[in-house]
């Protein structure tokens, strides 16, 4: 079973996911052929609506291509109108130096810790200059981790402030991935012993069954700080 799931993964690795790739914001006829869509068209938020209610506070805008949330704009989380279980994304971020963000997966909007959306968590972090980088253990909370939980490898390749990275999550079941600029960083099973023995040491322990929820709806995270996104694609796996 694992092997097999393996060699699906190796193979779903498209240009999709790769920085700079393609026009922005675009899907390729292929792509559009292979089920994936877009969350944001560069232009639009119309896929996304706040976390505590409907409105997107004025903070998040379409900016020269990008979805970007300003400094200190204190905007709130935003989240897609749509929910996900199985399902492959591909986004690209750009962090400021300091920069802290975030994109969670199995949002439960009724559930929220500290003013933010629970749910898993792709680390979005500039790793050198932000605090939260030496919290947690062993690395947790680090550019593609799973924040509070499970460090990104040791050897991920993470691009200078400025420049675009590009980041992939994949959910096939109880199996979840991490990657970063092509290279897998964070591999777990959602529900096994091992991954419960890592959220009962994490912030999330108190929360019943968390990671756990069949299906949730995505969120980018305001930090107030300026964090910039495009190339948000999605496909749902079968």
């Amino acid at each position: 079973m694992m092997k097999r799931m393996a060699g699906w993964m190796a193979g779903a690795v498209l240009v999709a996911c790769v920085a700079g790739a393609a026009e922005s914001n675009t899907l390729t006829s292929q792509e559009m052929a292979d089920g994936w869509k877009l969350l944001f068209d560069g232009k639009s938020l119309d896929a996304w609506k706040g976390l505590a209610k409907p409105e997107i506070g004025a903070g998040w805008k379409a900016v020269d291509g990008t979805l970007t949330i300003g400094k200190a704009a204190k905007s709130g989380d935003i989240i897609t109108k749509d929910r996900f279980a199985d399902f492959e994304l591909c986004f690209e971020f750009r962090l400021t130096k300091g920069a802290n963000s975030g994109l969670k997966y199995f949002i439960d909007p009724t559930r929220a810790q500290g003013g933010h959306g629970v749910g898993c968590e792709f680390q979005v972090l500039d790793d050198d200059n932000h605090p939260d980088a030496k919290l947690g253990r062993d690395g947790n909370r680090t550019v593609g981790s799973l924040y509070d939980i499970l460090p990104a490898a040791k050897d991920k390749k993470v691009n200078p402030i400025g420049e675009w990275n590009s980041a992939r999550v994949v959910v096939k079941g109880k199996h979840v991935e991490h990657w970063l600029n092509g290279a897998k960083v964070v591999d777990y099973e959602r529900g096994s012993d091992a991954f419960r023995a890592e959220v009962a040491k994490s912030k999330f322990s108190k929360i019943a069954g968390f990671g756990e929820w069949p299906d949730g709806h995505l969120l980018l995270q305001d930090h107030n700080d300026e964090v910039a996104y495009r190339n948000l694609k999605i496909r749902a796996l079968k």
